[in-house]
This record gives C-alpha cells, sequence and structure tokens, in this order.
C-alpha cells in the first residue's frame, strides 16, 4: 500500500530553521534580503520534500503497479487462450455428433428401405 503525504503549501517546508520563522511555504512573505534568503531555504525543502514523494511514487509504480499490469496482462492472454481451447473442443464434439447422427439416419433410410424391397417382394410372390 503506498499513501501520497501531503503536498500542499501548509505542509511542505515545515521544520526548515529560519529566522524569519516561517513554518511553511504558505507563510513566505519577503520583504528583506534576509526573508528572503530564508525563503530560499523553506523552498529548498519543500523541494525536496516533493522530489523524495516523486521518488516514492516512482519506485512504487515501477515495483507494484507495473508488475500488477504485467501479471493482469497475462492473466488476460491465457484465459482468451483457454477460451479458444475451449470453444475448439467444443466444435470438434459437436462435428462428431453431427457426423454419427447422419450416418444413424442414413442407416435408418436404407434399413428402411430394404424392408420395404422385402414387403414388395413377398406381395409379388403371393400376387
Amino acid at each position: 500500500e503506498y499513501s501520497l503525504g501531503s503536498i500542499k503549501t501548509n505542509d511542505l517546508g515545515r521544520g526548515e530553521e529560519n529566522s524569519s520563522n516561517f513554518d511553511s511555504l504558505a507563510q513566505i512573505k519577503v520583504l528583506n534580503s534576509e526573508q528572503a534568503q530564508d525563503a530560499i531555504r523553506v523552498i529548498d525543502k519543500a523541494i525536496q520534500e516533493v522530489n523524495g514523494s516523486r521518488g516514492e511514487m516512482g519506485a512504487f509504480q515501477k515495483n507494484n503497479l507495473e508488475s500488477n499490469l504485467n501479471y493482469l496482462r497475462i492473466a488476460h492472454e491465457n484465459s482468451v487462450s483457454s477460451e479458444s481451447v475451449i470453444r475448439d473442443a467444443d466444435m470438434a464434439e459437436e462435428m462428431a455428433t453431427f457426423t454419427r447422427n447422419q450416418i444413424m439416419m442414413e442407416a435408418s433410410t436404407s434399413m428402411l428401405a430394404q424392408a420395404n424391397q422385402n414387403s414388395m417382394t413377398v406381395l409379388k410372390l403371393i400376387g
């Protein structure tokens, strides 16, 4: 789990020692050279904090999000492949069933024709 720290101006630059008593970026007021120097220190600290957050976010993206994305791509590819195999297997089974039924129908038709032929022969002999 990753939690991005606050990057609000009230939270950035806190704790940087300065004689102007700037607690964060939000409190910076530059009216003289001393305040300008203190503002630069607070701004530099804020930049370091933002860069640290960016580094953590980049590491999280690289280590977690990209590996999860690759796993999901492979899982999707495997699902598609499995579905294709199932469809192919069902098609082969259906073709086998169709062929068997067709052979049974032709055999039944042939047996009926043979039975009719035998009846006609008996009738000719009697008649």
